[in-house]
């Protein structure tokens, strides 16, 4: 017995020595650190561009050294070489998540190694001021450790359609622990909060949340006419499709732009209108914006508790479906919230476009990249009905927003801010941002000063609601229910309104490019809790187009 023990000692000393030896023969990687630069030249450029909203006055955060967004997790770099990324490469770029489980369980790639290839990406570009896209605010300190640990699991027993494993970004005004959460905002710069509902869904799952990306700030209601993806705490960021081109969309701009870099396996982002739609298609990514209820809000900085959800951000259809089952959960928190037993990952395998009816709408068969998109439908059998909606006004709809947030933003902050945040109402936020707006409001704070002056009775308030959710539901069933329709196809977020205020679900997916190279969406809407079905649709038709391509500066 005393033996063996001691043949047990021994062989834990070599395994030891040669894991030891095995490090040291690693060549200790340099540190890699990035370095302000004069901007004058980049913003000179952006102001003879066509799109006033790309007219920039900074690139860079002016209080946000990249250098600690990588700091807490330089150790962990010290050994992942350029041979390393290199030879792994082949395994995460542009892979779905069954592809990268698969790989996991063959083992090709490990968790550890995944997340640190992401980490090492992230740096890579992010620190150099030609190639930055400001995309991301924060990582998680501890989510290579977390995936050591989950590298300790028997792989036979984990789901290749599943979240186990995979690192996922957050957009920085999703909850989550070890992380501030800013919502790009410098009053909120040191929020220390709790895991907000759906980080919860996703820890559950033993998801890896890989850090928070950049957005518009506050969700782009703050400023009146300012470039989208644009925070004091985060920067500009850019689109790598046309940096400092091509407009990134809002509010989830890094979201968007940290899937379509391979920045991350994929993302979650909120919308209250447009807001996943818009840099979804504006990056030649897939975005769905879930119908109100369906996706928990609590512990997300809000805007509206009447039209809020977050939703998935992904590469392909089925990444988005996977992200989705994880997410979904009934919040007692959450009064909107709705218990689902969908499984969408099961709905995506039933996807086809033949005999589907989709609503065509006439006057954007103008625009070759939609009619060309058309056309692929009908030669896959689907059946093309043109209908002309009316155009129709949303009186009020700037006084949801506006009184939501007067309300909504003191709740949340009540409920979910750390106690060193002493800005609890727009009134104060406005008097905080004033104290220096160079740096806090470069653009202004026109939107916030417009919520402190909207008058808007609480009557009046649901009284709005009630006349723009018929209102915009007629929009689009006149045309669903009278030509019994699959589906409306709709670009970009061209109709986010309208599937806003009726509560109406919406699936983007990349469609193709204008003749410059700037991406577009075609955008699938339907029924409140269609999104199996939309998801269906979506997988039909990125299956006959496969439209999406990299950003081609970002290949390595």
């Amino acid at each position: 017995m005393r033996r063996l023990l001691y043949v047990f000692i021994a062989l834990l000393i070599f395994i030891s020595c040669k894991k030891e030896k095995q490090e040291q023969q690693k060549e200790l990687q340099p540190k890699v650190v990035w370095e302000s630069y004069d901007e004058t030249e980049d913003l000179a450029a952006t102001q003879k561009l066509t799109q006033t909203r790309m007219h920039l006055k900074l690139v860079n955060s002016k209080i946000l050294d990249k250098n600690d967004i990588w700091k807490s997790l330089e150790s962990e770099l010290d050994y992942f070489s350029e041979d390393d990324y290199n030879r792994l490469k082949k395994f995460v770029i542009e892979k779905n998540i069954p592809s990268i489980q698969q790989s996991v369980k063959d083992g090709l790639l490990s968790y550890e190694e995944l997340t640190k290839f992401y980490i090492y990406r992230i740096r890579k570009y992010e620190s150099d001021n030609s190639m930055s896209l400001n995309s991301v605010i924060s990582l998680n300190p501890k989510v290579v450790e977390q995936a050591r640990a989950l590298d300790k699991i028997d792989k036979n027993t984990i789901d290749v359609n599943s979240v186990f494993g995979m690192p996922i970004m957050l957009k920085d005004n999703i909850g989550a622990e070890d992380m501030k959460t800013t919502a790009g905002a410098i009053a909120l710069q040191e929020n220390e909060t709790t895991n907000a509902f759906i980080t919860k869904r996703l820890l559950d799952q033993n998801a890896l949340i890989l850090g928070k990306a950049n957005l518009s700030e506050w969700a782009y209601f703050l400023c009146i006419g300012c470039p989208v993806g644009y925070s004091a705490v985060g920067g500009q960021t850019l689109n790598p499709y046309g940096r400092m081109v091509f407009e990134t969309g809002g509010s989830s701009s890094g979201s968007g732009v940290t899937v379509a870099a391979n920045f991350c396996v994929a993302a979650i982002g909120t919308e209250t209108s447009g807001s996943i739609l818009s840099p979804s298609s504006q990056n030649s990514i897939v975005g769905l914006k879930p119908t109100i209820g369906l996706l928990s809000r609590s512990g997300i900085v809000p805007i509206s508790s009447t039209l809020d959800t977050p939703g998935p951000m992904t590469k392909n259809v089925i990444d988005n479906a996977i992200l989705l089952n994880a997410l979904i959960g009934k919040d007692e928190n959450d009064s909107a919230s709705v218990a689902t037993d969908a499984n969408y990952l099961l709905s995506v395998k039933e996807g086809t476009i033949k005999g589907k009816r989709f609503g065509v709408i006439k006057e954007f068969l103008e625009d070759t990249v939609y009619a060309n998109a058309v056309d692929k439908i009908k030669i896959a059998g689907g059946e093309i009905v043109e209908i002309e909606p009316k155009q129709t006004p949303l009186p009020g709809f700037l006084s949801i927003l506006n009184i939501d947030m007067k309300n909504d933003l003191p709740t949340y902050i009540n409920s979910h801010a750390s106690d060193n945040i002493t800005v609890r109402t727009i009134q104060e936020a406005i008097a905080f941002n004033i104290q220096d707006t160079l740096t806090r409001i470069p653009y202004g704070q026109g939107i916030f000063e417009g919520i402190v002056n909207d008058s808007t009775t609480t009557e009046g308030l649901e009284n709005i609601k009630e006349n723009l959710m018929k209102v915009a539901r007629n929009y689009f069933d006149t045309h669903l229910e009278e030509h019994n329709l699959d589906a409306v196809l709709s670009i970009n977020n061209y109709h986010a309104g309208y599937a806003a205020v009726a509560k109406y679900p919406a699936l983007t997916v990349p469609m193709g490019y204008t003749d410059n190279g700037e991406p577009k969406g075609l955008t699938f809407i339907s029924k409140p809790f269609s999104e199996a079905q939309l998801l269906q649709l979506g997988i039909a038709y990125e299956s006959i187009t496969k439209e999406r391509k990299m950003p081609f500066k970002y290949l390595d």
